[in-house]
């Protein structure tokens, strides 16, 4: 039931070519192409880079009397390819076609290699002709450079009092770009353009910002729910469109937030929660090609379960489809989780939460690797401590634990790879200076397992005479290799975090990371952009719109013994990347630091920052992981992690 398309490699990056077929200018043009085939027949199909089975995993070539397919490479002869077996383009010649279709973009060369040997009377078509227009293209000679598809879709809806706000800023020129602009085209839920248009985007630095409400009023569209298509033309340095996406109501009831979808569709995506009594959980399925999902195609199972239970039907190219969970999983409650089967149709998918009392809260799922196996190696180099083991304490996911007289902080291990039949992990809790203070040792859980851990109860029931300074630290899962030895890096959690006076809730997920140290294992310390280690930060804080205020929490892990403190910039942008004010923190190595903009920059510097300013958290002494949201008052919260450019 996957589509046989190759989206995202770990050795080599994202695929173009999936997205340059299936990107919503070049569907249009398909269908005039395969049309053009079918009443041109025979068609001799030349693929020399072996692209015919994506193409043909997007679009319907039933109606193409194809006479043949040819191939380049001496060992691709004989196999079997779109119901044909394919044979040398030595035999073109002989083919019969009136047509020879070259599956391949920039095919003037590839054309010259089989000149001799096209028929006379055939002509020759090639998938340029579904090319989108020479000024999208940052690189016209090199059509699937991944610098031409810096696109990625975002979760969009404005109605019934609910509205969404995209934030990023223009990253690209700190990476040589000029000129960048944005194409942006807005679906709704059954797949219908609704509009599309192109902004220039701000001076290097500045913010986007694409508010639904604004939208609506701009283009004069009514109520939407569906998805909003960005494409970054003259991209640079990142071919990758982060940003942060809030939700956002008519009342406190709907706020929350989180980031961007991840532009690579995977086979499974996991971290979905079931819902506590009373509660709603829903999984926004984003159609993210120009085919639609075929019925069944899409599932549900408990995590570690093999029973998948199937959505019966289609899913129109490009729509947007909500799943509510309970009608496959009726029985399925809190802290069980589900794996989804999504099988390259979606981007990485958004859930909501609805609460009995109304309030509601978006999060995301994440992507499960199918492609990792248990790395003996890691219990021999982590030691489970900065002063032990080449690599010390290893793999570290951090989270904060709010100020624990207005939070309760949850953590949930969640696997999230196919090769994690179980997970030996402990949670260890640290006070600001970074001393621990509190541990728990999940054991060796097995994949079934689902163990929610209220972290805030572990500090105030194992702690004797250490109260955690001013309420708030943060809490780090790790492997424990005591309890077993199977792990393979991809170690992940859910954290969910309520507000006991409102019972408002947000939550967050992620992976696990190592952190701050010169030795490099395998991709690790990931970097930004370039080679590991990364050793620096530059994290983008959206700011709330006034009269919110934002809470910043950012945490300074670190693997091996590294600077004793941090010397952290918190840098106040104007929307047009110009700098206001800079404030300086020292965090500890091992802590972390709770803060809010309202406390830390004066109303006078707010003021002279503006709408749709952002805080730049900036240190090129170490790597931080930081957690950002918008607080309503007394009312309302949102919380999640940060990106970093």
């Amino acid at each position: 039931m996957s589509l046989r398309i190759e989206t995202f490699s770990n050795a080599t990056g994202g695929s173009s070519f999936f997205k340059a077929v299936g990107h919503p200018l070049a569907a249009p043009k398909a269908a005039i192409l395969i049309a053009r085939l079918a009443s041109h027949g025979p068609v001799a199909v030349y693929d020399p880079l072996g692209l015919l089975p994506g193409l043909a995993a997007f679009y319907d070539l039933s109606e193409v009397p194809v006479c043949g397919i040819y191939v380049q490479d001496v060992e691709q002869v004989g196999e079997e390819m779109c119901g044909h077996a394919a044979r040398p383009v030595t035999d073109l010649p002989s083919s019969g076609a009136r047509t020879v279709f070259v599956v391949a973009f920039d095919s003037q060369r590839l054309e010259g290699h089989i000149a001799h040997l096209i028929p006379p009377t055939a002509g020759v078509v090639s998938l340029d002709a579904m090319r989108v227009p020479e000024d999208m293209l940052n690189d016209p000679g090199n059509y699937l450079s991944r610098f031409n598809w810096a696109t990625n879709f975002a979760w969009f809806r404005d109605g019934d009092g609910h509205h969404t706000r995209v934030v990023s800023a223009n990253y690209w020129p700190r990476y040589g770009a000029k000129g960048t602009r944005l194409w942006a085209c807005l679906f709704d839920g059954d797949g219908r353009p609704l509009a599309d248009w192109t902004d220039p985007m701000p001076p290097s630095d500045g913010t986007v910002v694409i508010d639904s409400r604004q939208l609506r009023d701009r283009l004069g569209l009514g109520p939407f729910c569906g998805s909003l298509f960005l494409h970054v033309i003259g991209a640079a340095g990142h071919d990758v469109v982060k940003y942060a996406l809030d939700t956002y109501g008519d009342d406190d009831t709907v706020l929350s937030c989180t980031h961007d979808a991840n532009a690579w569709p995977a086979d499974l995506y996991a971290g979905l929660p079931a819902p506590r009594e009373g509660e709603r959980v829903s999984l926004w399925i984003q159609n993210s090609h120009p085919t639609p999902i075929p019925a069944g195609a899409v599932g549900l199972n408990l995590m570690g379960s093999a029973e998948i239970r199937r959505l019966d039907r289609a899913i129109a190219p490009f729509a947007t489809v909500e799943l509510d969970v309970a009608s496959l999983f009726p029985e399925a409650r809190w802290p069980q989780q589900f794996e989804v089967q999504a099988g390259k149709h979606f981007v990485r998918p958004r859930y909501e939460i609805v609460a009995a009392d109304g309030r509601r809260r978006l999060a995301h799922a994440n992507v499960e690797r199918t492609d990792l196996k248990p790395d003996p190696r890691l219990p021999v180099l982590t030691g489970g401590a900065p002063d032990k083991g080449v690599v010390g304490k290893g793999h570290i996911l951090p989270a904060p634990l709010l100020p624990t007289d207005r939070w309760r902080t949850v953590l949930l291990p969640t696997p999230m790879s196919t090769a994690q039949t179980e997970l030996p992990v402990k949670a260890v809790v640290y006070d600001r200076a970074g001393t621990a203070v509190a541990e728990h040792r999940f054991g060796n859980l097995k994949r079934s397992d689902s163990v929610a851990l209220d972290v805030g109860g572990l500090v105030g029931g194992l702690v004797a005479g250490r109260p955690l300074a001013d309420g708030w630290g943060h809490v780090e899962l790790v492997y424990d290799f005591e309890a077993g030895t199977i792990a393979d890096g991809w170690l992940h959690a859910l954290v969910r975090y309520e507000d006991v006076r409102t019972g408002h809730v947000a939550e967050t997920s992620f992976g696990s990371h190592m952190f701050n140290m010169a030795m490099v294992y395998r991709d690790e310390p990931q970097s930004y952009h370039g080679r590991p280690p990364g050793l620096s930060t530059r994290l983008f804080l959206r700011l709330g719109s006034e009269p919110w205020d934002t809470l910043c929490h950012l945490v300074y892990p670190a693997s091996t013994a590294w600077h004793a403190s941090s010397d952290t910039s918190l840098i106040l942008m104007r929307r047009d990347g110009v700098e206001v004010a800079r404030k300086r923190l020292a965090i500890p190595c091992g802590g972390s630091q709770f803060w809010r903009y309202h406390e830390m920059f004066s109303e006078a510097e707010r003021l002279a920052a503006g709408e749709h300013a952002y805080v730049m958290v900036r240190d090129t002494t170490c790597r931080l992981f930081g957690y950002h949201g918008c607080l309503a008052g007394e009312n309302a919260f949102s919380l999640d992690h940060m990106f970093g450019f």
